[in-house]
C-alpha cells in the first residue's frame, strides 16, 4: 500500500538484553495488525551510542520519528536540533493536547507512575515516555544474615555496617559483607536520598545547569561511609583496570558465591539475585537501597530509557507515533515486558493489573523497586539531575572515588577536584549547546 506512513524508531540494543529489540519488533508487528495504515520500522543501534547515531542521521537529512534515549542522556534530546537550528523533538505531552485517546488507544501518559512522570516534566511539561524504569535495590542473603542474630535487614548507613560487622564476624564468614559497583547511578542515588542537589537551578530543572555540586556535604558523606566499611574490610571492591570501567557481573557473582551478605544493584537484577539464592541454597531478599539516617530521607531516582518525539511531523505521521508510544504501555502489553525485563512497569494500569493477578505476591522482590519510587518525596533533589555530559561528569566522580578507595588522599580534597574538572565538561557542553563550539562525542552511561 503505498500510502503506508512510516514510523522510524530507533531503541537501544542492550548486550545484557539482547531480545528487547526482536520484543519491540514483534509489539511493532501486532500495533501494525490493528493500524495497517502505517509501518513501524524498528531499528536497533548500541545503547551507548543511540544519541550519537540519531545525531550523524540527522545531519545526513534523516529523522527518527521516535528515539529511545537512556535517561541520563535527556539533556541532550532536549539541546538536540536539526541542521536549520530548531529543536529535534518536542513534548509528548504537548502533542497528545490532551486527548484521552489516539487512533482508538488510550492515552496512559497520566497514569505514569509520578517518580517517571517527574524526571521527564520540564517546563511543566512531560517532555518524553518512560516505557520502562529502575531504580538500586538492596539484595540481601537472609539466610547468612540469621546465622549472624540478624532478623531484620537493616534499611540505614549505620544499620548495614553494624550488619556487616556482625557477618563477618561469625566463624566461618566471609571475608567481606557487601559489595557494589563504582559507578555514578550510585552516587545518584546516595545524593539524592539526602535531598541535595548535584547542580544549580534545582538540580538543572527550573533552569540549564551552570554549576556542579560533586563535593557537597551530602556527596562526602556518602563517600566517607563507603570509605570506611572499605578501610574496615567490611566493603568488597572490585577494582577494575580502568578506573571508569564497571564489573557488573563481579558483583553478582560476589553475591551469588556467598563471599557476600549483601549487594548493590539495579532492581532489573531482581529475579537473576532470587534465583542465584535456590541455586546456591539461601534465601534472598530484595530491599531498598539503605540511607544516611542523619538527614530526612527525600527519594530515590529512577534510570531506563525513554521515548522521544520529533518535532516538525505531518500530523498523520504524529498520531501514529504518539499511539504506538501509548501502546506500548497499554497494561497488558506493558505488564508482559516487565515479566520479560525485569523492568519497573510506569503505569498504575500496569501495576494494577500485575497485583490482580498475583504477580507481585509470587515475586514479593519485584514490589521493593515500586514501593521505593512511590516514596520519592518530588522534590528536586529526588526528581534527580539534568545534566549535559552526564555520562563525562559521571566518569570523573568514579575516577575519584577509585582513588578514595586505593590511596591515601583526602576524600574532600579528592573532590573538590573532581568537581572542577566536572565544571569543565559542563562548561564545554553548555557552550556547544549555545553553538560557542564544536560539539564533541555524545556520551551515554
Amino acid at each position: 500500500m503505498s500510502s503506508r506512513i512510516n514510523i522510524d524508531v530507533v531503541v537501544p540494543h542492550y548486550p545484557f538484553m539482547p531480545f528487547f529489540l526482536d520484543q519491540t519488533r514483534e509489539l511493532a508487528e501486532k500495533f501494525m495488525a490493528g493500524h495497517p495504515e502505517y509501518v513501524i520500522r524498528v531499528s536497533g543501534e548500541d545503547w551507548l551510542s543511540v544519541p550519537q547515531v540519531v545525531h550523524d542521521a540527522v545531519r545526513r537529512g534523516s529523522v527518527p520519528t521516535i528515539a529511545q534515549y537512556f535517561y541520563t542522556s535527556a539533556q541532550e534530546a532536549r539541546d538536540a536540533r536539526k541542521p536549520d537550528g530548531s529543536p529535534l523533538f518536542t513534548s509528548v505531552e504537548r502533542a497528545i493536547a490532551g486527548r484521552t485517546e489516539i487512533l482508538g488507544e488510550p492515552v496512559v501518559l497520566g497514569d505514569v507512575a509520578p517518580a517517571a512522570r517527574q524526571y521527564y516534566t520540564y517546563d511543566g511539561e512531560v517532555a518524553a515516555m518512560p516505557p520502562l524504569t529502575s531504580t538500586t535495590l538492596l539484595y540481601a542473603n537472609t539466610t547468612m544474615l540469621e546465622r549472624a542474630g540478624i532478623t531484620e535487614v537493616p534499611q540505614t548507613w549505620a544499620g548495614i555496617e553494624a550488619a556487616c560487622r556482625a557477618v563477618t564476624a561469625l566463624p566461618d564468614g566471609p571475608g567481606h559483607a557487601i559489595t557494589w559497583p563504582n559507578h555514578g547511578w550510585l552516587f545518584q542515588q546516595s545524593v539524592a536520598q539526602q535531598g541535595a542537589l548535584l547542580a544549580d537551578h534545582d538540580n538543572g530543572r527550573s533552569g540549564r545547569a551552570e554549576t556542579v555540586h560533586l563535593d557537597s556535604d551530602a556527596m562526602l558523606a556518602y563517600v566517607g561511609w563507603w570509605r570506611r566499611l572499605h578501610r574496615t574490610g567490611l566493603y568488597r571492591f572490585h577494582a577494575s583496570r580502568v578506573n571508569t570501567e564497571v564489573d557488573w557481573d563481579a558483583n553478582f557473582r560476589a553475591f551469588a558465591d556467598q563471599q557476600v551478605a549483601f549487594t548493590l544493584t539495579t532492581s532489573v537484577e531482581a529475579a537473576r539475585m532470587a534465583q542465584a539464592g535456590r541455586d546456591g541454597g539461601f534465601e534472598v531478599q530484595a530491599c531498598r537501597m539503605p540511607y544516611n539516617e542523619q538527614v530526612p530521607y527525600a527519594g530515590n531516582v529512577i534510570g531506563g530509557d525513554a521515548l522521544w518525539l520529533a518535532a516538525g511531523l505531518s500530523p498523520e505521521a504524529q498520531d501514529g507515533a504518539l499511539a504506538f508510544m501509548q501502546y506500548l504501555n497499554t497494561p497488558r502489553t506493558a505488564a508482559d515486558r516487565h515479566r520479560a525485563t525485569g523492568f519497573i512497569p510506569v503505569t498504575g494500569g500496569t501495576i494494577d493489573l500485575l497485583d490482580q493477578e498475583g504477580w507481585f505476591h509470587r515475586n514479593p522482590h519485584f514490589r521493593t523497586a515500586l514501593d521505593q519510587l512511590a516514596a520519592n518525596d518530588g522534590s528536586p533533589a529526588a526528581r534527580g539531575a539534568l545534566l549535559g555530559d552526564f555520562a563525562g561528569i559521571q566518569d570523573v566522580i568514579t575516577s575519584a572515588m577509585h582513588d578514595v578507595l586505593v590511596t591515601d588522599v583526602d576524600p574532600r580534597a579528592r573532590f573538590a577536584q573532581a568537581n572542577a574538572q566536572a565544571q569543565e565538561l559542563l562548561d564545554h557542553y553548555n557552550a556547544a549547546a549555545r553553538g560557542e563550539r564544536p560539539r564533541g562525542p555524545i556520551r551515554v552511561g
